[in-house]
């Protein structure tokens, strides 16, 4: 059967206004969860307020959950603690809207960690828009660029819409939305922004102030303390959505990791803090060695979490355990007089409270507020205040012992001023004495001089009168020796005072033989120069070296010269009053010695009777005493 143009342009019309009049009393008859009104700006909704389905099956396509649509209910006992991290939740919220409305209205998700969130909007073809938001997401893929997940909702006219919501996490999300106007939405951005920036601004200033102090003061406390407000900073970042927004906006494989890693090293550079802030090695060891394990404990847990089970890495409760014995270890050394440990009692105190209030709203276990889901941020901020005011403490401390200590140094060097003084003054009371005393001996000491210098002329004058007579005695010694010797009575020890040793032998010699100058045996040169031997001489012409014995009686002995100038003494003279066995045993030599001896003696006067200058054995031998 066809149809002209003018009956199907009626076909049109009339299935077009059932189809208006079905929608009309099909939202006439749709309960609704919220009636927006210009008087409120805002309207607050919770999973446990909200119609919702759970997808056990993670299958259900969109046109399934339209179809089991009246399967929907309300969980008025659910809390975030409830939600199951394997199942996908559909939620449906039905708003009325008001076309005499003059605001514009704007749905949000608090929760920033759900990894995907797919809102099914209706439009104006009476089907559904998919518009889909999540922290798995970019954030530029975002309409609206604020760190929580926005949707911009509009009132055509005076109808009830249902909006449906596809959710998935793998962390227990925390199913909160809120509709506000747009005015006051952009009025609490601002706001929330603003008190951000100085929050963040606050740690960045004072971790800068202890980074600067660090390069002023060379200690490892500060270095720590700067890297642990850095890791509060960021790991607030990353809770507020603030470090996804602007750090790693197109990595969202690493937001899912960033705020697990970050409190893992709030918490660890809290703990080398504690430890380097409280000198717990040395004051407490045993809770110095408890903070070690809790330290290596929270790195293996994190190294399990990331390789292992990252659902597990984002769990704050694990956190109120190192907090926990770092409290500890505060008040025990607190409790050794350690007195900047009080404030960091009251520091971990105040962040244990605000861990343990964030976490129990995180598991729903206590109501959301304003102020309970912004504790952690209020806590922190408490927490860095105290810490400074104890890093300050201790310094105030520090320095009040050194003024102390100079103090003390200072008081030490007046009472030994005043005893060095004392003891001058004690000092030059004893020099003077000394000095009076001194002047007196030295006073003496001169007079006794002058005693000294007067007896030392007399007995120099003595002395000259002496040596006079000495040397007369000396002359008239010699001349009895020179007697004797010409008289040939000279005993051997008589004779050994004028030849006592063999070095008066060879002097005597060295005048007999070259008193009036050196002749050369060999080549008659007078010149010569002096040998390495004693009383030889060498020809400076032939080089021929002469001894002081050669070519006389003397050469070749083998027995002391001093007995051979007795022995010759006693032949030249001819005297026979001796005997040759009384010779012997005067000199103390072999008789057999002394005959041969005295055979060369005589051999040699018999060979050369007119005493040639070669050798010096007649009356020219005997000597003169000078």
């Amino acid at each position: 059967m066809k149809f002209n143009k003018a009956q199907r342009l009626y076909v049109f019309w009339v299935v077009l206004f059932l189809l208006l009049s079905r929608e009309t009393v099909l939202a006439q008859n749709i309960p609704y969860d919220v009636q927006l009104n210009d008087s409120i700006t805002e309207y607050d909704f919770v999973l446990s307020k909200l119609h919702a389905l759970v997808d056990t099956t993670n299958q259900k396509t969109f046109d399934e959950i339209l179809a089991n649509n009246n399967k929907f209910k309300v969980y008025p006992k659910y809390t975030k603690n409830d939600y199951d991290i394997n199942s996908t939740y559909w939620v449906r919220l039905n708003i009325k809207f008001n076309t005499k409305s003059k605001r514009k209205w704007v749905l949000e998700f608090y929760d920033q960690t759900i990894d995907s969130i797919s809102m099914y909007r209706p439009n104006s073809y009476g089907g559904f828009t998919k518009i889909k938001m999540g922290d798995q997401i970019n954030f530029e893929e975002r309409n609206i660029k604020h760190k929580n997940f926005l949707f911009l909702i509009e009132n055509p006219k005076d109808s009830v819409y249902q909006y449906y919501f596809k959710i998935n996490s793998a962390n227990k999300a925390d199913v909160r939305i809120v509709i506000r106007s747009l005015d006051r939405f952009v009025h609490y951005a601002l706001n929330e922004y603003f008190a951000f920036g100085i929050f963040y601004g606050l740690i960045l200033i004072i971790s800068v102030y202890n980074f600067l102090l660090f390069f002023a003061i060379k200690e490892k406390k500060y270095i720590l303390y700067t890297f642990y407000l850095l890791s509060v900073g960021i790991y607030a970042m990353c809770t507020d959505g603030i470090a996804f927004q602007y750090l790693w906006p197109n990595h969202p494989s690493w937001n899912q990791l960033a705020s697990g890693i970050s409190i893992y090293l709030v918490i660890v550079f809290a703990l080398f803090f504690t430890k380097l802030f409280l000198n717990t090695k040395e004051i407490t060891p045993f809770y110095d060695n408890l903070l070690k394990i809790t330290i290596v404990g929270r790195s293996l847990l994190l190294v399990y979490a990331l390789f292992f089970s990252t659902k597990t890495i984002d769990n704050r409760f694990i956190e109120i355990l190192p907090i926990s014995i770092m409290l500890i270890a505060s008040i025990a050394v607190w409790k050794r007089d350690y007195k900047p440990a009080r404030f960091m009692v009251i520091a971990y105190f105040v962040l244990m409270v605000g861990i343990i209030v964030k976490s129990l709203v995180y598991a729903g276990l206590f109501p959301f507020s304003i102020l309970t889901n912004y504790s952690l941020r209020i806590s922190f901020i408490l927490e860095m205040l105290f810490l400074t005011i104890a890093l300050a403490d201790r310094v105030r401390i520090l320095k009040d012992n050194r003024d102390n200590a100079l103090q003390e140094i200072i008081k030490e060097h007046e009472i030994n001023a005043e005893l060095q003084e004392k003891v001058n003054r004690e000092l030059e009371a004893k020099v003077m004495e000394r000095t009076i005393e001194l002047n007196k001996k030295n006073q003496l000491l001169e007079e006794t001089n002058l005693k000294l210098e007067n007896q030392s002329h007399e007995i120099h004058q003595i002395n000259s009168v002496l040596d006079l007579d000495n040397w007369k005695l000396k002359n008239n010694l010699k001349n009895v020796v020179q007697d004797r010797l010409f008289n040939k009575y000279l005993t051997y020890d008589e004779f050994r005072s004028v030849f006592p040793d063999h070095l008066s032998c060879y002097r005597y010699l060295e005048r007999s033989k070259w008193g009036n100058g050196f002749s050369c045996k060999k080549c008659g040169n007078e010149k010569y120069s002096s040998s390495h031997k004693s009383f030889s001489r060498r020809c400076s012409k032939c080089g021929y070296l002469e001894s002081i014995t050669a070519f006389t009686i003397f050469h070749g002995i083998k027995f002391p010269i001093e007995k051979a100038f007795y022995i010759t003494f006693r032949v030249t003279r001819g005297r026979k009053d001796y005997t040759l066995d009384e010779l012997a045993e005067t000199l103390e030599l072999r008789k057999n010695t002394v005959w041969k001896f005295k055979q060369k003696i005589e051999q040699t006067m018999q060979s050369h009777p007119k005493q040639k200058k070669n050798y010096q054995i007649t009356e020219d031998f005997i000597p003169t005493i000078d």
